[in-house]
């Protein structure tokens, strides 16, 4: 999928696999990256999107190599350069922002050195122009430049400036190309945004042609001048992002937009059942056609060729022209009515936490009614988690009054009823470290009802089964650990775990923010339903607003650890009346 236009680099018939085998990881991959110009590369886990990124700096992870392809790079072919010529672009000419950028920087040694050992590595200017250098480059990405600031370490400064420092790095040797992988994961709104946009103002101002690998759709809808969507190793379409958001042609594109909440609508947000399949386990014919809703028999046998579905934009399905129109707004749903009747089940009431003799939330004051999702939202920072673990009973050394169905809840699980402590539960944010790698998932979910009695042997056995199902498992898994699950499995399974308490309050700390947006559209979905028809109320922990609009009914906003402004979510999204809501809100990626 490219074009003749003249071009920062044109990647073409990328294919690597896994090492001593004919496996593929990504095949068929062809784009063109034009100097000023971001193009998102987007897809859920496992489609190979990292792989074909880093392929444009030359690199392969351990346990694969690049089998085939062309890299044009001004008039030569980077993937058949030898290894040493190959260094000598990366970083300087071809460069690349990591996920991570805190894994990347050197704990040991402090900003400024490490910016001016970049330029000493690619022989750039004397010493004295490059610690010039170093502070243009930090006044670039709207840090500050002075002498303080270029002696602090790694672990002196918040995600957004290590993230800013990164692009810093990144830009500094005035590259042609840049790769930018998921840079903005887990920030907050108004640091993912500043990060953004110092990032699009940079490709622009120079020249720079920019692949910007993500999961997060709405980002790509307001930086990305194209858009190239991959699945199990393959882009199969690819288009200017105004054609990608109002006419999308291809199946799964159309499931991943249905899956992002909106800002301005509610939504009944919705997943794509079954997974991407890794390298080696892909079917035959349409890669996406066991997961499609409009799959036909012709769909598992014919491998579908590129269509040109209009200018500059292709698509690989069989069925193009067959499917009908898309409609952004289909899936949107009445927002929440203020004026239903709310039968509170937990309040707070001037809650005041302190780490030492820093007071860090001041005077808090909300409460969730039954069958209801009140939602946390704010930087980080502000509050939020601080504030869901006082309420789990995570987190002991509180001041103020917690009640729960009238009842003064202790500081702490272990100043709290049995009975409390089981129908309060928490999902963490990372199931990664939530759930016991040695168990079983089956013990695992097991586990809450050997604790509270509510079950054991051959019942609990049944019940579990019951869980994995209703939160689309099913038992399957019983016999596996986490590290045979995916991120988004695992978190079902922590959901799983929670439910199995038999819960009325589920306290969830930003329980989707590193997932696939299909993923998350699965997980809202789940939520939604145990809200409606178990009766569950949810004290929901959030930075993103769109989210926000689809689950919540009413929402907190915290700032400092403060609560700034409360109230319906409806009316605080539509009319907000507080600067800093406004701002929150203004950061927003929106689609649509």
């Amino acid at each position: 999928m490219t074009t003749t236009t003249e071009a920062g680099c044109v990647l073409s018939d990328l294919r690597v696999a896994l090492t001593g085998s004919d496996v593929d990881v990504v095949d068929e991959i062809s784009i063109e990256l034009r100097p000023g110009e971001v193009v998102g590369l987007v897809g859920e886990s496992g489609s190979g999107k990292t792989t074909a990124g880093t392929a444009l700096l030359g690199y392969a992870r351990h346990g694969a190599v690049i089998e085939r392809g062309t890299l044009l790079f001004e008039g030569q072919d980077v993937l058949a350069l030898p290894w040493e010529r190959v260094r000598e672009i990366r970083g300087r000419k071809i460069a690349y922002v990591p996920q991570d950028p805190g894994a990347a920087l050197n704990p040991a040694i402090r900003i400024g050195r490490q910016i001016v050992e970049l330029l000493e590595l690619h022989g750039i200017g004397t010493p004295a122009e490059r610690l010039d250098g170093a502070r243009a480059g930090l006044r670039e990405v709207g840090l500050p430049d002075d002498d303080e600031f270029l002696a602090r370490y790694p672990h002196q400064l918040s995600g957004g400036q290590v993230q800013r420092v990164a692009l810093a790095m990144a830009f500094l040797p005035r590259p042609k190309v840049l790769v930018l992988d998921e840079p903005t994961t887990g920030l907050d709104v108004t640091t993912q945004g500043m990060v953004l946009r110092t990032m699009a103002a940079l490709c622009r101002s120079y020249r720079v042609a920019a692949l910007y690998v993500t999961h997060d759709l709405a980002v790509v809808a307001n930086i990305a001048d194209r858009v190239a969507v991959m699945y199990a190793g393959r882009i199969i379409e690819l288009g200017s992002r105004e054609r990608m958001f109002s006419q999308p042609a291809h199946p799964y594109t159309r499931a991943l937009l249905d899956a992002i909440p909106h800002l301005g609508h509610a939504r009944a947000l919705t997943g794509i059942p079954g997974s991407t399949p890794g390298p080696g386990r892909r079917p035959s014919g349409c890669r996406f056609h066991d997961r499609c809703e409009y799959v036909q028999d012709r769909c598992a046998q014919v491998d579908p060729p590129d269509v040109e579905v209009g200018p500059d934009h292709a698509a690989k399905c069989v069925r193009i022209g067959e499917i009908g129109h898309w409609d952004i707004d289909r899936g949107n749903v009445a927002d929440t009515d203020p004026a239903k009747k709310r039968d509170i089940i937990l309040t707070v009431e001037d809650l005041r936490v302190s780490y030492g003799r820093k007071e860090v939330v001041h005077g808090v004051g909300f409460d969730v009614g039954k069958a209801e999702v009140v939602a946390l939202v704010g930087e980080s920072g502000s509050g939020k988690t601080t504030i869901s673990r006082c309420v789990g009973g995570l987190h002991a050394q509180w001041s103020g009054e917690l009640t729960f169905e009238g009842r003064p809840l202790g500081k702490g699980s272990r100043a709290r009823s049995v009975e409390d402590r089981k129908r309060i539960q928490y999902i963490f944010q990372n199931p990664y470290l939530s759930l016991n790698p040695r168990r079983t998932i089956a013990q695992i979910v097991a586990r809450p009802m050997e604790l509270f009695g509510i079950a054991k042997g051959k019942a609990a056995r049944d019940r579990v089964v019951e869980l994995l199902d209703a939160v689309a498992l099913g038992p399957g898994v019983l016999e596996l650990r986490t590290d045979r699950l995916s991120g988004g499995e695992r978190q079902r399974v922590a959901i799983a775990r929670a439910l199995a308490a038999e819960p009325d309050l589920l306290v969830c700390d930003e329980i989707t923010s590193a997932l696939d947006v299909s993923v998350q559209g699965s997980i809202v979905a789940l939520l939604e339903e145990l809200r409606q028809t178990r009766g569950i109320s949810m004290l929901f922990v959030t930075h993103d607003l769109a989210l926000v609009r689809s689950i919540a009914a009413r929402v907190q906003v915290l700032h400092a650890g403060a609560v700034v402004e409360s109230g319906f979510v409806v009316e605080v999204l539509d009319s907000p009346q507080q600067e800093y809501t406004k701002r929150l809100i203004g950061n927003s990626p929106t689609v649509g």
